[in-house]
């Protein structure tokens, strides 16, 4: 398990490889549930705060190691973050590691992997000002320049560990129900008063551990992303657009709400859609039914998808910088160039563009990001509302986040929730 998530964190850490595809590729190798959830609780223990576990290399190291190392590294990181802060038994995390040396074939290393690790546990780790992050010098710029009153707070939530947080299906039962039901498994649970579907667990559990979860009598889903469909609300037997659909969690959320609605879900890649399928069939949804339609198609590009009858209710959860949930994807900032900021800028206009020309005079369109960037936010909705006549913001209320006129923000760790952006717009008729 250490040598994998050595050789993981070396592919994110050293050669720019996505977190996800990596673990979506070595986890398999493991049969145990606890020992996948071991190898991801590891790296991402890592990749949160990589300064404050490089800071005792520098420190203790008499010299640094040469790039041909990187896969070393990687393993004293995951070492160290076993120590602190997983706190997992010392003795255990000290012997695997070591183990896990070898096996990487660093046998003749294994006794500075066994030095390091020890020091680490009698004097704990060096102390690192909890100013200095991780996160690109261009980065931190744009957050201090667009949030200055929150700046610190933003990057201290974006290094700790999310909540899980649960949607409840109420096509299944209710909130009080499946509550009862985590209660009689011994999985304690808190019920908020503004989600009507949401229940924030206690403590993090494997899905395998949830009752019903395979009948989708409950998904994972953070309290933020479950905002989406509150604000967009489509009325009973709406025609309604996802328009960025995969992973499915909007969309399944939708049809949990109302059944009745004639949704359509769009995403740019086939092989994501078929998670979307997966996703709504566990729901109990039929993707192939008279009501859902699936398609996989550039949402921008009508032609190649609308047949000109008007949507009622339209949802860009746009693609973004993910900068709102860097705890829940904490390579996102390893990997983000400034440049991406332009692009994605772009992308976002031409989606709002084309998808308003799908929506009925009257109609309403909910845009949403995962990002804490104003650039991608309140900016994006006022140039759009400057070069869109017949399109005017609707008010959100303050369960939505902090004000920002044309929009509700929600910061990292509000509530326990995701950073997320919502703007409700609806075309006059």
């Amino acid at each position: 398990m250490r040598a994998i998530a050595a050789r993981t964190l070396d592919a994110v850490l050293h050669r720019g490889r996505s977190l996800k595809a990596e673990l979506a590729t070595a986890l398999p190798a493991l049969a145990d549930s606890r020992d996948r959830a071991l190898v991801e609780a590891i790296c991402f223990a890592v990749l949160r705060q990589p300064l404050r576990l490089e800071a005792a290399l520098t420190e203790w190291m008499p010299r640094l190691l040469p790039p041909r190392d990187s896969e070393l590294r990687a393993l004293l990181l995951a070492g160290l973050a076993q120590l602190d802060p997983l706190r997992l038994p010392a003795h255990a995390a000290l012997d695997a590691t070591v183990q896990a040396a070898r096996l990487l074939g660093r046998a003749h290393q294994a006794g500075l992997v066994n030095a390091l690790l020890r020091r680490a546990q009698r004097d704990g780790l060096p102390a690192v000002d909890p100013r200095h992050s991780h996160w690109p010098s261009w980065l931190r710029g744009m957050l201090r320049k667009d949030w200055p009153e929150h700046y610190d707070a933003i990057l201290a939530q974006s290094a700790l560990a999310p909540p899980m947080w649960l949607r409840v299906n109420r096509a299944q039962a209710s909130r009080e129900d499946y509550l009862q039901r985590l209660h009689d498994a011994g999985i304690a649970a808190a019920a908020p008063d503004d989600l009507a579907d949401a229940l924030r667990l206690d403590e993090p559990h494997a899905v395998a551990a949830l009752p019903g979860f395979a009948q989708g009598a409950v998904s994972v889903q953070d309290a933020s992303a479950q905002r989406v469909a509150q604000a967009l609300a489509p009325a009973p037997g709406a025609r309604t657009l996802d328009a960025c659909a995969a992973p499915g969690g909007k969309s399944a959320h939708l049809l949990e709400r109302d059944a009745s609605l004639h949704l359509t879900a769009l995403d740019v890649d086939a092989a994501r859609l078929q998670r979307v399928r997966a996703t709504l069939a566990r729901a109990g949804f039929d993707a192939d039914g008279e009501r859902v339609r699936l398609r996989a198609a550039d949402a921008a590009d009508l032609d190649a998808w609308w047949d000109g009858a008007a949507f009622d209710a339209v949802l860009l959860d746009a693609p973004c910088s993910a900068t709102g949930i860097v705890r829940r994807q904490p390579d996102v900032v390893l990997h983000r160039r400034e440049s991406d900021i332009a692009a994605l800028t772009v992308l976002q206009a031409r989606l709002l563009d084309a998808l308003w020309r799908t929506l009925a005079p009257g109609g309403a369109l909910v845009y949403a990001t995962c990002s804490i960037l104003k650039a991608e936010n309140e900016d994006q909705v006022r140039a759009f509302l400057a070069r869109t006549a017949d399109a005017r913001v609707e008010a959100l209320g303050p369960a939505f986040g902090h004000d920002r006129e044309v929009g509700r923000q929600r910061l990292p760790g509000e509530d326990g929730g995701d950073g997320f952006f919502y703007a409700r717009l609806r075309r006059a008729g």
